[in-house]
């Protein structure tokens, strides 16, 4: 019994240290973010627009594929049950609404994720074990302001414009199936998809990519900034970073939309 207590104590603390460590680093990040400048180390522009290169430019195809079939997979899956109720024509609205509130800024979080917090926790992490971080610091550069700062800064501005266009290729997904599959008139279509689709719609889904963002860059981050052990110790973060991001995504999402849900904002 005294060993199971102990194991569930350091389980904790484990954990309590880990989101310390997190929230210390989120802390620092928006000090340099919000105040750099105060200090005469404001954030550089050229780091900034090569990571929105990298992170948005480069990940527009795969954004585009992933949302387009689903809107696809969606317009026929409920037109398979709207057409028993004689309301096909309401697959223009329902796949706009489903798109802009949820699917699309969660898949383009989670494809993002995958291949942009993967990528961030494999760079930091590669100069952690190969101790370029320990050299940054020796020459009085901030890793948290030299590394942290431009990537979070790049991926909260990209990530709401990518959602736009997984928005979009979602939404023509669904104008693919109803137009050229189940004979809706193209004009009928559009009409009937925008006239449901409400500004709370999109803000909703955009203002959850915003939080997105900054979970995928700090959780990227802080994995690479606690790599240990070698290019094994580099393959275990990026795995966990992935891992957290998911599960931390679905949980917001969760949160974010509830908090729209009870509040009625």
């Amino acid at each position: 019994m005294l060993k199971l207590l102990e194991s569930v104590g350091a389980n904790i603390l484990s954990w309590v240290n880990i989101l310390q460590g997190f929230l210390s680093l989120a802390g620092q990040a928006f000090y340099w973010i919000f105040f750099g400048f105060k200090r005469g180390k404001p954030v550089k522009r050229q780091p900034v627009f090569e990571q929105m290169v990298f992170m948005g430019t480069r990940s527009v195809v795969i954004v585009f594929f992933v949302t387009f079939f689903t809107g696809v997979v969606l317009a026929m899956q409920s037109a398979q049950q709207l057409s028993k109720l004689g309301g096909t024509i309401y697959v223009a609205s329902l796949v706009s609404i489903s798109i802009c509130r949820e699917l699309g800024p969660v898949l383009t979080a989670l494809v993002i994720a995958g291949r942009i917090g993967a990528a961030i926790t494999a760079e930091i992490g590669s100069m952690q074990v190969n101790e370029q971080i320990e050299a940054l610091e020796t020459m009085a550069i901030n890793p948290v302001r030299f590394l942290v700062v431009p990537k979070v800064v790049a991926l909260f501005f990209m990530l709401p414009c990518l959602t736009v266009i997984g928005d979009l290729s979602g939404m023509f997904g669904g104008y693919i199936i109803g137009v050229g599959n189940l004979g809706i008139n193209s004009y009928l279509y559009l009409q009937t998809a925008f006239e449901y689709l409400t500004l709370k719609d999109v803000y909703t889904g955009l203002s959850k990519s915003l939080v997105f963002a900054l979970i995928i860059a700090l959780v990227g981050c802080y994995q690479g900034l606690n790599t240990r052990g070698g290019a094994v110790g580099v393959g275990r973060a990026t795995t966990i970073s992935v891992v957290t991001s998911f599960i931390l995504i679905i949980v917001a999402d969760c949160v974010v939309t509830g908090i729209y849900y009870f509040s009625n904002i």
